[in-house]
């Protein structure tokens, strides 16, 4: 090898020590950064007319699985999605309360249940009386409270879908920004890796609110599209639409339009069912909440009002009650229709007749709701059907119940029952979910920079720079003695 050669050698050599040793570094400095993918110097021999002229560096490969990241991104979304569903029936279980707790559903019926059994014993007692009057009032107003914690949740859900569909409308025009960026620096033979890690970052940012998969093309950019089939990123970013309302009253779904769906480019696409191409997110998620898991709830919220209603005006029961008249309990002061259930939860209130504040009077309650005056203070007959009404076996109407006969407090257990289920069922799917994403993000990391293994490769690199560095001192010398032969 000529003396050039070998000084042309050794440069190289410096050089590329050099880009590996900067590689490194990064990768050493970024170990704990997320979306941060290890980089590795590409090198390769460098020849000029067939003979060796060291090494080059043909650049810097970013080392990323994109088949595991795809399987942690779809994790990462149905995670997302069972955890929101879990917190929905959490708060639905928090606010129907557990039978043992104070101002619970169940404990106001059994409060309501004992002071009827009082009254049936001293039916001449306005105090016990009284105490019935409230104990109605209790159990409509929980009710009600629990409904509107119902519509309450979809409101929330409503906005929260404005704000996630307004998120990933701005994550993707960045990922849009950051390809052509790439494209321009990758074409100009220029190490992008930097900005690629800021779009990984981006692209997961999507991944949570709806399932995704990454297709690379040309120069670096990436096409993205959900897990369904639509297109998110195929050159311009997609333009996701959805307008919400504000406040939800029960009587409003997406069926009837008065809640708003979502679309892709102007083209409105499914938000459930096996046709949605937007499953298994937050979004979905969301939308689940919104338009099927609560509207669920606010039904059997409104059977069991109906069923209290119905229970209590039984002319059976009240015979003082006019066909078509209201009766100790009303639909916000008027007889229920059964084709009006829709938000009775909300509307459920105690006939003005039974309170003297309304004008009413408390012996209506023992003489019957639509008695015109007092009968024998002593008669509890009418007190004691109540008591019997309450706690003998009837079907719901409605509601979507198992079928099968059963008392008003075992209706409210049913509905406890219902939710305390689908909440360990949605808690334990998202526990799964869970474990695997984190399981799918270990394996991720073990891809990504290893501490030990950089330093040791540094190691390496500060002997390469060494050796390289002393072949280009024996060159140095092997010219000054040649300059003093002369």
């Amino acid at each position: 090898m000529s003396i050039s050669g070998a000084l042309s050698s050794s440069l190289s050599g410096l050089t590329a020590a050099a880009r590996a040793a900067e590689v490194v570094s990064s990768n050493i400095a970024n170990a704990r950064t997320e979306g941060y993918g290890r980089r590795e110097v590409q090198l390769s021999a460098r020849s000029v007319g067939g003979t060796g002229q060291g090494v080059q560096v043909d650049g810097v490969r970013r080392m990323v699985d994109l088949v595991l990241l795809t399987d942690r991104r779809i994790a990462q979304s149905g995670s997302a999605d069972r955890d929101l569903q879990a917190k929905f029936f959490a708060t639905m279980e928090s606010a129907i309360g557990t039978p043992e707790t104070e101002g619970s559903l169940g404990a106001r019926i059994a409060g309501l249940e004992e002071s009827l059994i009082a009254a049936a014993a001293r039916p001449d007692s306005e105090a016990r009386l009284s105490s019935v009057r409230d104990a109605l009032v209790s159990v409509a107003q929980k009710i009600g409270a629990v409904a509107a914690t119902v519509q309450d949740v979809r409101s929330r859900a409503d906005r929260d879908i404005a704000t996630t569909v307004e998120d990933i409308n701005t994550t993707l025009a960045n990922v849009a920004s950051l390809n052509a960026k790439i494209q321009s620096l990758s074409a100009g033979g220029r190490d992008a890796s930097a900005l690629i890690d800021q779009r990984q970052q981006m692209i997961d940012r999507i991944a949570t609110a709806i399932p995704l998969r990454e297709v690379p093309r040309n120069n670096g950019t990436v096409a993205l599209f959900t897990t369904g089939g639509a297109v998110l990123l195929e050159g311009t970013a997609a333009k996701l639409e959805f307008m919400p309302v504000g406040t939800i009253v029960p009587q409003m779904t997406l069926a009837s339009g008065a809640l708003s769906g979502l679309a892709i480019n102007g083209r409105p696409v499914a938000t459930a069912g096996e046709t949605s191409q937007i499953a298994g997110g937050r979004l979905s998620g969301l939308f689940a909440i919104r338009d099927d898991l609560a509207p669920g709830a606010q039904a059997q919220l409104d059977a069991v009002a109906r069923d209290l209603i119905e229970r209590l005006a039984d002319p059976a029961v009240d015979s003082t009650i006019a066909p078509g008249a209201a009766g100790l309990l009303t639909d916000g002061g008027t007889a229920f229709l059964a084709t009006n259930e829709v938000g009775l939860a909300q509307r459920l209130k105690v006939s003005s007749a039974v309170d003297p504040a309304q004008g009413g009077a408390l012996w209506r309650l023992r003489d019957g709701v639509g008695a015109t005056a007092p009968g024998s203070p002593g008669a509890s007959g009418l007190v004691r059907a109540l008591s019997t009404a309450l706690t003998a076996p009837r079907e719901p109407a409605s509601g979507g119940f198992m079928a099968g006969a059963r008392s008003f407090a075992a209706l409210s257990g049913d509905l406890l029952s219902s939710v305390s289920q689908s909440r360990v069922q949605r808690a334990s799917e998202a526990s799964f979910a869970s474990a695997q994403m984190n399981a799918l993000k270990e394996l991720e990391l073990q891809d990504g920079v290893d501490t030990d293994q950089e330093l040791q490769s540094l190691l390496q690199i500060e002997q390469s720079y060494a050796a390289n560095a002393k072949v280009m001192q024996a060159v140095d010398s092997m010219i000054k003695s040649l300059l003093g032969i002369g």
